[in-house]
């Protein structure tokens, strides 16, 4: 009798993200204050498994990625360890240095700009993805346009990406995806070929508007209407089980049966909001911890939004997540958005 599939293998991008504090974001040519900086993981794999380890996920958790041979690489591959994350397929790799991202918040308003360097994670390919060494529930992979050799197009499956995910598939994992929010027009031929072997996909407002063509967000806020046939039309390009959008006033589930299921985000106090570095990735790993547990999904999404909105709270990635149930309270002591 074989053992049943536990733990979340998480592969992608591995960065290490240097943050500022900013008082203003800066015309250019012009000049702002940095009021504080700090040091710490970036990227959906990164993020995601330190967040499911501080809120101490019952499961186990491995890496699967690229790092330089340098002092970055070193730093992501001890802190997986100090977290319990195997780093059996997080690779060394000698021919580009570590991916890292400066990351520009300001302070008023906890919005970032991003200023990335790809590094190692662009020589990410087919050949780094080993199945059988894992016997993980679930197969994460993030963030899709950030993966250069990853979103190269693919005469069978659409893209390099599509096809990993059939792999994923085929050896037993169920399946997940996140996407950069990259400004482009990129996201039809490279989001579209990968849902179709994909069971969660998990994207923000941004990023479900830029796949399916339908604007969400208007100067009003979110259109609801809006909101439900993208992810309708997200579904229907051929995910298997739910649809999630993320943004900041709540989430939306939208599941192959029919069902949809909404869940406001915490009413966090914009003064206590010190950064949103991360805030994605946080949900992503809320939710995905309920998954795993086979929790509900409206369970879930009550896991994703206090998740993210402990995240809120520091200006690292990771810094502001405890535990689950610390993480819960959250949500019962300042209530949700409705």
């Amino acid at each position: 009798m074989s053992t049943p599939r536990q733990g979340l293998l998480a592969a992608g991008n591995w960065i290490i993200d240097y943050t500022k504090i900013v008082d203003v974001y800066p015309t250019q040519d012009a000049l702002c204050n940095i009021l504080s900086e700090t040091y710490g993981n970036g990227g959906s794999p990164y993020n995601l498994l330190i967040d499911l380890a501080r809120l101490g996920a019952p499961f186990s958790l491995e890496a699967l990625g690229l790092v330089g041979d340098d002092k970055d690489g070193e730093s992501i591959r001890a802190d997986c360890l100090r977290h319990q994350i195997e780093v059996g397929q997080l690779h060394i790799c000698r021919k580009a240095h570590t991916s890292y991202t400066d990351v520009m918040s300001v302070k008023s308003t906890g919005r970032r700009t991003f200023f990335h360097q790809r590094g190692a994670n662009a020589r990410l390919g087919p050949e780094h993805f080993d199945f059988s060494a894992s016997h993980a529930k679930h197969f994460h992979l993030g963030y899709l346009l950030l993966l250069d050799r990853l979103d190269q197009p693919d005469a069978e499956y659409g893209t390099v990406a599509a096809r990993i995910l059939k792999r994923a598939g085929e050896a037993g994992f169920k399946t997940s995806i996140d996407v950069v929010s990259e400004d482009s027009d990129r996201f039809p031929a490279i989001v579209r070929p990968a849902l179709r072997y994909t069971d969660y996909a998990i994207l923000n407002e941004f990023e479900a508007e830029r796949t399916t063509g339908l604007q969400i967000r208007t100067e009003l806020g979110v259109d609801p209407v809006q909101l439900r046939a993208a992810a309708h039309r997200l579904l229907e390009a051929g995910v298997r089980e739910w649809v999630i959008i993320h943004f900041p006033e709540g989430a939306i589930a939208l599941g192959h049966d029919g069902r949809s299921i909404f869940q406001g985000s915490v009413r966090i106090a914009q003064e206590k909001i010190i950064g949103t570095t991360g805030a994605g990735d946080a949900f992503g790993a809320g939710l995905l911890y309920g998954l795993h547990e086979g929790k509900p999904m409206e369970e879930c999404l009550r896991y994703a939004v206090c998740t993210a909105a402990a995240c809120l709270t520091e200006a690292t990635t990771s810094g502001g997540i405890s535990s689950l149930s610390q993480c819960l309270e959250l949500g019962v002591t300042l209530g949700f958005r409705t």
